[in-house]
């Protein structure tokens, strides 16, 4: 049985003196995941000589793998935002075009405190796009689907005129509570791990307020989205009309893991020297640029990226830059995640589709959301054979201090990996109406994720724009990664791009 942090396969480098381009130019990327290897590549291109300093032994952070079962599983992401092209591109241009895949069509469920329901099609963070639609009556009854269709007859200035706005305020505005806590709050729970009262509208819905003013009403700011991006593609790839929600997003056949192995392989044959096991402790700047320390030794750059978490790289940078403190970003929540390989012929039915969120108020659960990725990715459930289905549960979210069961949300996240393997055999009983018990799991792994996960709280946006702005006023510094472009690996990818390219 397999327990605690299975890591991908990655080899550790000598420790190396940075690499220097026939301009005699060195850069040096603190951070090894996404936006610092992404990042390294851009400089590396620009023919700048790279070195990634990365304090763990595994690259890519959060888009990481594990073996479970004898199947190579992410234990992070496993799949990406079709709202833009930047992560199909990038696939791409590594050689992993023909491996993009879209998930089964079978739709996604939302677990309510009076049962499951098929999670409504054509949303944006579970906020409907018509609120008379069969799916969505479902779920909301007749009085929320009336109350949630009042937002057509709203002034756009409800929920759009403030500076900044919650996920919450905005949704409770225009479309009342229930769509809030049996929409809303699930969806945003299990993408975000927090509470919607909690995150920026902003920066995890970016432009939806402006669309909202363009359009007159919240559905139709979402059906605009829609149209305009994730929703879109899914029905081309489908030819079935409007996507299933969960579908509008796009998967590599191996898992997203490959993506990270293609870009350390790329980024090796360009020359990059990647050093693992090293955490700097230390930035400082120099008459020449940077200098970055790390394990005993120190690394000299013109040009310094910081791709880190937010409170890690505002830790590392307020010493050079004493006006970063104040804008120092809250921890995310920790987030563990718990993945079953079990025997049991009876989920190939796929009885809650390709997955399913749970509504914060729902008693007797205590996972935020289950993914059932064979039923999810075809080319999974051909490696693990008839029978042999691989469960993701997801534990431990940000919650306000008012919402229920917050305390309790995180304490379930903090329990050792025995007793989550128990709540998780629990949970998946429960919400995929089939007993699962010890004897069933061929094997099992817990993941954690401290404060990994970027938390947009209100007002993030500003504070990021500040960032931004004493960051771009010291020559040669660079900070990207997700506390910054937003959760997500279409942010991320998208905004590291055009960091790097600004700067280049």
């Amino acid at each position: 049985m397999s327990r605690g942090h299975a890591q991908s396969e990655q080899t550790r480098s000598e420790h190396a003196l940075p690499g220097h381009s026939a301009a005699g130019l060195a850069a040096v990327v603190v951070g090894g995941g996404i936006s610092g290897l992404l990042a390294a590549r851009g400089l590396a291109k620009a023919g700048f000589g790279v070195t990634v300093l990365e304090a763990s032994d595994a690259w890519g952070g959060c888009v990481g793998s594990h073996t479970v079962g004898g199947l190579g599983l992410d234990s992070g992401a496993e799949s990406f935002a079709m709202r833009s092209t930047a992560v199909a591109d990038l696939a791409r241009d590594l050689g992993l075009g023909g491996n993009i895949v879209a998930p089964h069509p079978g739709g996604a469920w939302v677990q309510l405190p009076d049962g499951p329901q098929e999670l409504p099609k054509t949303g944006v963070l579970g906020i409907p796009a018509n609120p008379w639609d069969p799916e969505v009556r479902r779920s909301l009854g007749f009085a929320g689907s009336l109350r949630a269709s009042l937002d057509r007859y709203l002034p756009t200035s409800v929920g759009s005129s403030a500076d900044v706005t919650s996920v919450a305020t905005l949704v409770r505005a225009r479309m009342g509570k229930r769509v809030l806590e049996r929409l809303v709050a699930p969806v945003v729970g299990g993408v975000h791990s927090a509470d919607p009262g909690l995150l920026d509208v902003d920066m995890v819905a970016p432009g939806l307020r402006a669309a909202l003013r363009k359009h007159g009403s919240l559905a139709a700011a979402v059906a605009s989205q829609r149209a305009a991006g994730s929703g879109q593609t899914a029905s081309k790839q489908n030819g079935t009309g409007p996507a299933k929600a969960g579908s509008a997003v796009g998967g590599l056949k191996g898992g997203m893991n490959t993506l990270v192995s293609a870009l350390v392989a790329e980024l090796r044959s360009q020359g990059v020297a990647l050093v693992s096991g090293a955490r700097v402790d230390a930035i400082s700047r120099t008459e020449s640029g940077w200098q970055a320390s790390a394990a005993g030794t120190t690394y000299d750059a013109v040009r310094l990226v910081v791709a880190l978490d937010g409170p890690a790289a505002v830790g590392l940078l307020e010493g050079a830059l004493p006006e970063l403190s104040a804008l120092r970003p809250a921890a995310g929540p920790l987030v563990s995640l718990v993945t079953l390989v079990v025997d049991v012929p009876e989920l190939d039915r796929r009885p809650r589709g390709t997955g399913i969120l749970v509504a914060p108020q729902t008693a007797g659960i205590e996972a935020k959301a289950l993914t059932h990725a064979t039923a999810k990715w075809d080319w999974l459930a051909e490696e693990a054979g008839p029978g042999t289905h691989v469960l993701r549960l997801s534990y431990g979210r940000a919650e306000g201090a008012d919402a229920p069961g917050s305390a309790a949300a995180q304490s379930v996240a903090s329990l050792n990996d025995d007793a989550l393997l128990d709540a998780a055999l629990r949970d998946a009983s429960t919400l995929l109406t089939v007993p699962i018990v010890r004897e069933d799991v061929l094997d099992w792994d817990v993941v954690r994720w401290a404060g990994a996960l970027p938390f947009a709280a209100v007002g993030h946006k500003q504070r990021v724009a500040e960032v931004r702005r004493i960051c771009s006023e010291a020559d040669g510094l660079t900070v990207v990664g997700g506390w910054l472009a937003g959760n997500g690996l279409a942010a991320v990818v998208a905004d590291t791009s055009a960091q790097i390219d600004a700067v280049l």
